[in-house]
């Protein structure tokens, strides 16, 4: 899975897809490999009801957000302004990092993995 903990994703499907002229982005704030989903902040919010107890005398509604499914989002490009489909290519200095397929700039963050010497390039 290419998307990771506070990359900037569009959501394509779904209630809060939102248009082509608006499209809705959110930060990630929890992936969950083993299932194929990303909680995303402020996307497909539900709310939680909650009984009155001790620590909560009143009761009341919690809003909190909920996973979509990974295949529901694209990973945001900042040079094209949209998310598009990433791909994932050794640097030139052995690192495994993440590119855009549209423009072909890397995506900035975190390296994917440790430089390899055999990947880099002479």
């Amino acid at each position: 899975m290419l998307i990771r903990k506070d990359d900037i994703v569009e959501v394509i499907t779904g209630d809060d897809s939102g248009t082509a002229k608006a499209p809705t982005t959110g930060r990630v704030l929890r992936v969950l490999p083993d299932e194929g989903k990303v909680v995303v902040e402020g996307i497909n919010r539900v709310y939680k009801h909650l009984k009155p107890n001790r620590r909560n005398a009143q009761g009341g509604r919690l809003s909190k957000e909920m996973a979509i499914d990974v295949s529901n989002v694209l990973l945001f490009c900042q040079t094209c302004r949209r998310g598009t489909r990433h791909g994932k290519r050794y640097a030139a200095d052995g690192h495994k990092v993440r590119f855009c397929k549209k423009c072909g700039n890397e995506h900035s963050g975190k390296a994917l993995s440790k430089p390899r010497p055999a990947y880099a390039k002479k």
